[in-house]
């Protein structure tokens, strides 16, 4: 083999090897972008950044045999008004209301079109095409779980709709969940429940934050100012607490 032969073989394999690379950058990114944090929390918590890779690529590849739906503009408003009807109910059952929001979530998820049987696998669905908000779901679960064993505060209770609501917006549409002009609107507390924004006291006086109530302890009225303080709650309430 001559020098010139070595040279244009040894040519060909770096072309081949950057070709190789740029490919390998490229998938990267690709999934990156679809899955975003999602990507993140599978190279930390896989063997690997590949074996993660491979099996974010096995979740699309799953996700692409689902016959997935869109919601009508009838099934978008009577889901809307199930969510209202939901943090109505947090006022005088924060306990129930979660139960609620998470049965009405999954009716929701099922809706769409994903399996609701096992819970990771329909995390895996969801994270295809909804990644965003599916560590707010994760979250709500978690609490939703210790309620379900009596562990959970009142403070935790509002913070599980925060999060459900994340993922119940992105499912539905935001502008159904956060309609805009409407009197709540204008007051400043745009969104679901439509209440009005709590009086100052209720913040300050309550052993509270934002007017939700965390318990009757620092308040010698006790369980009447907690319930009268979830009353005073409106959906901007949620907002601030919300994360990305």
């Amino acid at each position: 083999m001559t020098s010139t032969q070595i040279l244009l073989l040894v040519i060909v394999l770096v072309v081949v090897v950057v070709a190789a690379v740029a490919w390998q950058a490229s998938r990267r990114r690709a999934l990156q972008r679809t899955f975003g944090p999602e990507y993140d929390r599978a190279v930390a918590e896989g063997s690997s950044r590949s074996a993660a890779e491979q099996e974010l690529r096995e979740r699309e590849r799953r996700h692409a045999e689902l016959e997935l739906r869109p919601l009508g503009p009838g099934e978008r408003e009577r889901y809307a008004q199930q969510w209202r009807a939901v943090q109505e109910q947090f006022v005088e059952d924060p306990a129930g209301a979660v139960v609620a929001g998470d049965e009405l979530v999954t009716r929701l998820v099922a809706a769409r079109g994903y399996p609701t049987e096992n819970y990771d696998d329909q995390l895996a669905y969801l994270s295809v095409e909804h990644a965003r908000p599916l560590g707010h779901y994760r979250d709500a679960h978690a609490i939703f779980q210790r309620g379900q064993r009596g562990e959970a505060s009142t403070e935790d209770l509002r913070q599980a709709l925060v999060h459900y609501r994340e993922l119940f917006a992105d499912l539905v549409g935001t502008d159904v969940v956060h309609p805009t002009g409407s009197a709540a609107g204008t007051a400043g507390s745009a969104g679901v429940a439509g209440t009005p924004r709590p009086a100052d006291a209720a913040g300050t006086n309550d052993g509270g934050r934002n007017g939700f109530a965390v318990n009757g302890s620092n308040d010698p009225t006790g369980p009447s100012r907690d319930a009268a303080a979830r009353r005073s709650a409106s959906d901007s309430d949620l907002e601030e607490n919300s994360h990305a």
